[in-house]
């Protein structure tokens, strides 16, 4: 994901690999009605044919990643500009009602794939993630509520750590509704510690 004249555009890191095509010399004995009657015919036929829905098939897929990545780039924009605690919470579901595909396709094409973009390097699985309602009625990514507790715990005065109460009044008064046991959820899938464990005298 490169951002060109304000525009974040999606190109397919495939440069560098040879296209797949048929062989001309192949083709060729293919087209030879004379040398292939029966079964010869038949096994030339089946396997150009096979041939022909590999290329499709990974034409396809190149087109379903880009589909996805588009749709991805224009749902997490404030994401792309303003970083990671504007993610929006967003489901495969979603995405292949979108892009009018099943569900599994999409995991498919998103599973162990990676994107370059201006803010680093993110597995796709990165842009999906559950959400929380604010008061304002918008929702809010579960990934950008962890960024937050995290620092909001990197900024906190080490003698006075902030409480799992403390980070549920301080979201509270940004707009986000989030219960106590959430927030200590989160904070122990962040690896940090309680409060009491925090402390530094």
């Amino acid at each position: 994901v490169e951002k060109i004249e304000g525009e974040y555009l999606v190109f397919l890191n495939d440069t560098s690999l040879p296209r797949l095509k048929l062989s001309r010399a192949y083709r060729d004995i293919a087209k030879d009605k004379k040398k292939f009657v029966g079964e010869n015919k038949e096994f030339i036929s089946n396997k150009l044919n096979s041939a022909n829905w590999m290329i499709q098939a990974i034409e396809q897929r190149r087109q379903t990643m880009l589909k996805v990545m588009n749709f991805i780039v224009d749902r997490q924009r404030d994401f792309f500009d303003k970083g990671v605690q504007y993610l929006k919470p967003l489901t495969l579901r979603e995405v292949a009602e979108v892009i009018d595909m099943h569900e599994s396709t999409v995991s498919r094409v998103t599973n162990e794939k990676f994107v370059q973009t201006p803010r680093g390097v993110f597995p796709l699985k990165f842009f999906f993630s559950s959400g929380l309602s604010t008061t304002s009625g918008e929702d809010v990514s579960a990934r950008g509520i962890k960024a937050q507790i995290e620092k909001l715990v990197s900024d906190e005065d080490p003698a006075h750590p902030l409480t799992d109460q403390a980070i549920v009044n301080i979201l509270k008064e940004e707009g986000i509704q989030i219960a106590r046991r959430t927030v200590a959820k989160y904070r122990d899938q962040l690896g940090v510690l309680s409060a009491r464990m925090r402390k530094r005298v």
